[in-house]
């Protein structure tokens, strides 16, 4: 295996704090890609969606370059320059060039960095808790994933099925060897996580006429119920619900947002599950008898 045979895997595995930095400068990398898949993911979704309805119509697909995660190569909004290597560093560039454009010195939104630094961080406390090991992979997919849902829905109120379903998928694989909980309460933490979400929109739907969340909620709670099982479930639903309260409460003070401004839920139910990823025993310690 690698990770017994290659000299650099073996000096990580035995030297934990160079193990955490290494997921720190890995996390920071992968941050820089996540910006892309959080600014691309939602366009490609859209381009899919207008050349089906084109389909549909029996009207000719509309003409569109490539554009998909790796193509075009990244450029300024505002001027169109092209972003070289040496503009690409995760976080170093961006304070290097005074958080602007090289080329016509438009402002960078310092999320691209902000991004890169959650990821970053996250990632090398998941080495920190875990330690070296598959479970610190498997781990840190999860939280990635989480960070790009995260951001999405607050862009776009979408949770993209492209990310959604592997995820769910991905847990249930993870568990079948007992990852983080067995394979039975992971498979039924999927199915309660999806239908518990699914009855409060009906049910709001009927009282209402209006729906409260998308479906996209539903697949991203079935995910977290794959990955910690229906155990942690209640401590998901609770924690997310609670900050989406003070969340929504303190943009109806603050920021006079209306009540009928629609609120993305997707980032509570990820705080929720990244909760779960850190704090899952002890969560559950509360209502659960051992």
């Amino acid at each position: 295996m690698l990770e017994m045979t290659d000299p650099f895997f073996s000096f990580l595995r035995d030297h934990p704090s160079w193990f955490i930095g290494f997921a720190g400068l890995l996390g920071l990398m992968v941050g820089s890609f996540l910006n892309v898949v959080i600014h691309r993911l939602p366009k490609m979704m859209e381009a899919e969606w207008r050349a089906n309805c084109a389909s549909l119509d029996d009207a000719p697909a509309p003409e569109t370059s490539r554009y998909n995660l790796v193509a075009p190569r990244s450029a300024c909004p505002s001027c169109g320059h092209a972003i070289g290597a040496l503009e690409n560093i995760p976080v170093l560039s961006y304070l290097a060039l005074g958080g602007k454009c090289k080329g016509c010195k438009a402002r960078i939104s310092p999320r691209y960095p902000l991004v890169e630094l959650l990821t970053g961080a996250m990632t090398a406390a998941i080495a920190w808790q875990l330690g070296y090991g598959g479970s610190a992979v498997a781990a840190w997919l999860f939280a990635w994933a989480m960070i790009a849902l995260t951001f999405i829905d607050f862009d776009t109120q979408l949770l993209p099925d492209d990310i959604t379903l592997p995820l769910l998928w991905g847990g249930l694989l993870f568990n079948l060897d007992h990852g983080f909980t067995d394979l039975h309460s992971a498979v039924i933490g999927a199915i309660a996580g999806y239908l518990s979400l699914w009855s409060i929109y009906w049910a709001f739907k009927l009282v209402t006429g209006k729906e409260g969340m998308g479906y996209g909620d539903f697949k991203l709670l079935a995910a977290i119920g794959a990955w910690f099982g229906w155990q942690l479930l209640p401590a998901v639903i609770l924690l997310s619900s609670v900050a989406g309260s003070v969340v929504g409460i303190a943009l109806m003070l603050l920021a006079r947002h209306g009540r009928n401004v629609p609120m993305p839920f997707g980032p509570y139910l990820a705080m929720g599950g990244i909760a779960a990823l850190f704090w899952g025993p002890q969560l559950a310690g509360f209502y659960l008898t051992r």
